[in-house]
């Protein structure tokens, strides 16, 4: 029988957030979400590096403050991973029913990936299926994660209290997240910025095609700011949120724009590159749209200087559209930064039994 409801956890550089979807009969993967739990706490600075959990016993203290600030109803969650340890190839795989394919997955590793990726547990998104002269077959993400690092961000989450009964691949929690409504009609590149990794997922009609996790993110700015300036993280956050990317600013602020600029230059050229790469093997349809999230897409000028360079509409996406929020939710941490929890959405629609 499918879950009636799902929470999403989200371990970020910079906070960790949860959100508890509950649903109808249907299940999960239905357009009747609704959003009964949600909170959000910082993290201490270098708990989390590039994606992965190094402060075990911080982490497990922040997950005991966000449930003790938020009315979740279990303690059983969906948690993601997503950095460079994280490997993402698409591959078309002899027909097997999914099960029985998944079973096969260590084994297809071998010739997937490449050497030396040591001890790694594996999943497969299936994606479509076509037949040759060989066989029937079928396409879709093979995806690797190296087992230490999701037994460190799980050890962190059991010593919070809490039992993580899915591990899922972040850039396909958003995706998930972003394709309930309307861009389920479109192929569009979805594009997480986070602190240090930037997840780019690119979905053909609701189906995701490709997926990149940049190891790039909007800190680089702020550790700029911090560098030019010779000042705390927390201050050159908010200088840099103030100055923007490509915003004309006076005389005596131009050398922070500059740092701003430069840093944000190096996180959009990984972008267009990756657009670059996907149109060139031609993995699927041309790309109709951007649309931005995460916590650090809500720079000033950092849609609009996106758009001019890989010269595509962007947006930016609210995981909210298709779900109601339910009275009792405290929206305040939310109100107006909803793409901020993108990935603690996506997660708690879980996958469709």
């Amino acid at each position: 029988m499918a879950r009636t409801s799902n929470i999403g956890l989200d371990i970020g550089t910079t906070a960790i957030r949860a959100a508890e979807l509950s649903f109808g009969s249907g299940g999960p993967g239905k357009s009747n979400a609704s959003l009964t739990a949600y909170a959000q706490v910082p993290l201490p600075l270098g708990a989390v590096q590039d994606g992965e959990v190094v402060d075990v016993g911080a982490v497990a203290t922040a997950i005991k403050t966000l449930w003790s600030e938020a009315k979740f109803t279990s303690k059983d969650v969906n948690m993601g991973v997503a950095n460079q340890r994280v490997i993402v190839r698409e591959a078309d795989l002899p027909w097997q029913p999914v099960e029985q394919l998944k079973k096969t997955l260590p084994y297809q590793a071998e010739q997937l990936l490449p050497t030396g990726v040591g001890d790694a547990v594996y999943d497969f998104v299936p994606t479509g299926e076509f037949e040759s002269m060989e066989g029937k077959f079928v396409s879709g993400l093979f995806v690797a994660a190296i087992r230490e690092m999701v037994m460190n961000n799980a050890e962190a989450v059991q010593r919070g209290g809490l039992s993580p009964v899915m591990v899922d691949f972040n850039p396909l929690a958003i995706q998930r997240a972003l394709t309930q409504g309307e861009l389920r009609n479109h192929t569009v590149a979805l594009v997480d910025v986070g602190a240090r990794i930037t997840n780019l997922v690119i979905a053909e009609r609701g189906i995701p095609r490709f997926v990149r996790v940049l190891p790039n993110g909007g800190q680089e700015a702020t550790d700029a700011v911090a560098s030019t300036l010779g000042v705390a993280r927390e201050q050159a956050e908010r200088i840099k949120r103030e100055t923007g990317v490509g915003i004309p600013v006076s005389q005596d602020r131009a050398h922070i724009a500059d740092a701003v600029f430069t840093a944000t230059s190096n996180l959009i050229a990984a972008i267009r590159s990756t657009f670059v790469y996907y149109s060139s093997k031609a993995l699927g349809a041309p790309i109709d749209a951007v649309v931005l999230t995460g916590g650090a897409a809500g720079l000033e000028g950092f849609g609009q200087y996106l758009s001019s360079t890989v010269r595509l509409p962007v947006q930016m996406g609210n995981p909210l559209d298709q779900v109601k929020v339910s009275r009792g939710v405290n929206m305040d941490a939310l109100r107006g930064n909803e793409y901020a929890a993108t990935v603690a959405i996506g997660l708690a629609y879980g996958v469709a039994e």
